[in-house]
């Protein structure tokens, strides 16, 4: 159904025998070196992934380097490169020498690097006892964020074809948090911060979080460990590519679980749709408390500023979040509640949370560039008149990690006509799901809107829900199509409704009451198309690809351009997140639990 990326292919090498009886590496034989050379070959599309045994390390400790390869008859041959990068001054160290010179992974230098052929391995070891390129690594004294880097390589050496990232921070103590921020204070990425509880931050404090810096959230702690930014403070996490801000359970890799501890949470002064003493709360009119955590100055948010400023999020991980304050009362991995649009968010992943990946609780903030995965519930959540911008988004599920909706959205559960309305404006986004019923929700469609929902969808994919593609639920929300704040231009479905067994039709995939919203004979349902994506690799989700073949239907000539409003990039004229580039790659953490367990 969905098909590989480039490939090198048998004809390169002629494996002989099974792969599952084949060693990790061979040494390539001169004429499959030679056939190599020949041809022009820019990239890979084995899967492969690395880990360490830990995220973090103190100075003089050792870190074990595993790795996982399905080369799927991509065998080769390859060079190979492994080494530990300094992402604080660039340096790199290769394996197995400690050379800060170029090697391959047998110590030979650029030139006369070994080639190989390619056989499966599963969480074989690359450094550490037994080796395949030597020993442990000892961490040096040189505190912050490192990397360590697996290149795979032509067969002459002289082109990275794959390359493999584990991010880990070198660390010279720990530091407890407890109580509240209420003064500006910097956590610095030599140091690794412990949540402990709720931890608000207040009084008109900035919280700035340096690129690179680990946060991990206790388990089992009482409440369960939370960041708050409240409406009267501000966070400035702005990680890099080589160096992203992670903020994780504290329970060792292998080992951790959804709603570990508890996540991110951002509020803001900006407008939701919440009038007094809703849900039987003391909030006054435009203004409403966060869920699970006590009213009081410290959880309200909202207010009459569409431009305020909660902060910046760039290049952040939130992984196991999603504590159980009450009962149906989980945390989401970011949650941003009443945040204006000086705000900013982008290249952001939110990996097995408990609740939802992504949630936005009225406000008027834009984000882009999010990844969400193996969550519980809903990955694009939003309410209470929630009127920002998104645009580029891949959101996937799998039968060993449910989840429920792709993108849930009300207008507000407790007016669904209430102002101002919720009605974001969507681009690029994908939506995969598990292919069984949700985790918790018996109807979960890749896209459901609902409580008199508005919102604008464009160049939307969806994929593999059990329950329909995109679903309009209610009277409420249906009138919105008629009166034009409910538009989808451009939605790419495949494999949807698969409970229902009826096969790939846009009736089947599609459920909007008693109107013909998806054939467009009201005008605002338009550029629907059932058809296979193509994509190379997108249910490995521990090394995904989800850039398209050349000849996808992503790519054809007629979704729609995006307005030139100076937030939305014009030029992702695809539907879905991913056109020819990879965004995601090196900030990005996709190894599962399951993965790494030994």
């Amino acid at each position: 159904m969905f098909r590989k990326t480039l490939s090198l292919a048998v004809a390169l090498c002629g494996l002989a025998g099974a792969l599952n009886a084949a060693p990790p590496l061979r040494t390539a034989p001169a004429s499959s070196v030679q056939r190599a050379a020949a041809l022009d070959i820019k990239e890979t599309g084995i899967a492969a992934w690395i880990w360490t045994d830990r995220i973090w390390y103190g100075i003089g400790e050792s870190a074990t380097l595993r790795w996982t390869v399905k080369t799927d008859g991509e065998t080769g041959p390859y060079t190979m490169a492994i080494y530990r990068q300094n992402n604080q001054t660039g340096v790199k160290t290769y394996f197995p020498g400690n050379s800060t010179t170029p090697t391959d992974l047998t110590g030979n230098p650029v030139g006369q690097f070994q080639a190989y052929e390619l056989g499966d391995t599963e969480k074989g070891v690359l450094l550490g006892e037994g080796g395949l390129a030597g020993g442990a690594a000892t961490m040096p004294d040189e505190p912050g964020m490192h990397s360590f880097v697996v290149e795979f390589r032509t067969a002459d050496g002289n082109r990275i074809l794959k390359t493999c990232y584990m991010k880990v921070a070198i660390i010279t103590d720990f530091v407890d948090i407890t109580g509240n921020i209420e003064e500006d204070v910097t956590w610095r990425n030599t140091k690794l911060y412990r949540l402990n509880g709720v931890t608000y931050v207040r009084n008109n404090a900035t919280l700035t979080i340096e690129p690179g810096t680990v946060i991990i959230g206790q388990p089992g702690s009482e409440p369960p460990s939370v960041l708050v930014i409240t409406r009267n403070g501000r966070l400035m996490a702005e990680g890099t590519v080589s160096r992203p801000i992670i903020m994780t359970s504290a329970l060792p890799l292998g080992q951790r679980t959804r709603g570990d501890w508890g996540g991110l949470l951002i509020l803001g002064k900006a407008p939701v749709n919440v009038g007094a003493g809703a849900a039987g709360k003391d909030n006054q009119t435009g203004e409403f408390y966060v869920e699970g955590l006590p009213a009081g100055v410290d959880t309200k948010y909202g207010g009459g500023d569409p431009e305020h400023d909660c902060g910046s999020l760039r290049y952040v991980r939130v992984e196991f979040a999603g504590s159980n304050f009450a009962p149906n009362n989980e945390s989401n991995s970011f949650t941003w509640s009443g945040c204006g649009t000086r705000t900013k968010a982008e290249f952001l992943q939110a990996s097995y949370g408990l609740d939802d990946s992504f949630e936005w609780f009225g406000g008027t903030m834009n984000a882009k560039y999010l990844i969400g995965g193996l969550g519980a519930d809903d990955y694009v959540d939003f309410q209470l008149g929630y009127t920002g911008k998104i645009q580029y988004g891949i959101f996937y599920q799998d039968k060993d990690s449910t989840g429920n909706r792709g993108i849930e959205g009300d207008n507000s559960e407790y007016d669904q006509g209430a102002s101002p309305q919720s009605k974001p404006e969507m681009y690029n986004l994908t939506f995969i799901g598990s292919g069984v019923p949700g985790f918790d929700e018996a109807n979960a469609p890749g896209i459901y809107l609902r409580r008199g929902a508005g919102a604008h969808l464009h160049n939307m994919l969806v994929t593999r829900f059990f329950s329909t593609g995109v679903h309009v639920d209610g009277s409420s929300t249906q009138a919105q199509i008629d009166n034009g704040k409910l538009t989808m231009n451009g939605v790419l479905l495949w494999n949807n409704n698969i409970g229902s067994g009826v096969g790939d039709t846009l009736a089947s995939q599609v459920h909007s009451g008693t109107l013909t919203f998806a054939q467009g004979t009201r005008g605002n349902g338009r550029n629907f198309l059932v058809a296979d994506p193509k994509m190379r690799r997108p249910f490995e989700f521990n090394d995904p690809d989800w850039r398209p073949l050349p000849d996808s239907p992503v790519f054809r000539a007629n979704w729609v351009q995006a307005p030139d409003n100076g937030f939305f990039d014009q030029t992702a004229r695809f539907a879905g997140g991913a056109g020819d580039t990879a965004w995601w790659q090196e900030w990005t953490f996709f190894v599962t639990e399951q993965a790494m367990k030994q």
